[in-house]
């Protein structure tokens, strides 16, 4: 049975959405948020080891998006400062563990797609 949509606004820190699905898509949608953020399911990551499992995203843009994933609440910061070299790591908030199911789905659909109409590189 198909669900009943209504129309109706929605207000969430001060911008104006249409459907609910536009609120979850302005913390994840894109193409790299979610792939760090599967990427912090596992466990705390340091920039680097990010930078190397995300082989094709550039400097620049790995470090806006660990910021604005930072700034939306769902991944945390952590700087070392106690002695050098500079040690930051980031891990996922508990906001940002609320959606490890909807990632998990996300990233096996994408495996079935792989298995079934694409290909995997080894690099």
């Amino acid at each position: 049975m198909a669900k009943q949509h209504e129309r109706r606004l929605i207000k969430y820190n001060d911008k104006l959405f249409s459907c609910t699905t536009s609120i979850a898509m302005e913390f994840i949608g894109g193409k790299w948020k979610s792939v760090i953020l599967v990427y912090l399911i596992d466990g705390k990551k340091r920039y680097n080891e990010l930078r190397k499992l995300i082989s094709t995203i550039t400097e620049r843009t790995l470090s806006l998006q660990l910021k604005q994933l930072e700034k939306d609440g769902l991944i945390s910061r952590k700087v070392y400062t106690k002695k050098p070299p500079l040690k930051v790591e980031y891990a996922l908030t508990p906001f940002g563990e609320s959606l490890v199911p909807i990632l998990t789905s996300i990233a096996e659909w994408g495996m079935t797609v792989v298995q079934e109409k694409g290909t995997f590189i080894e690099e």
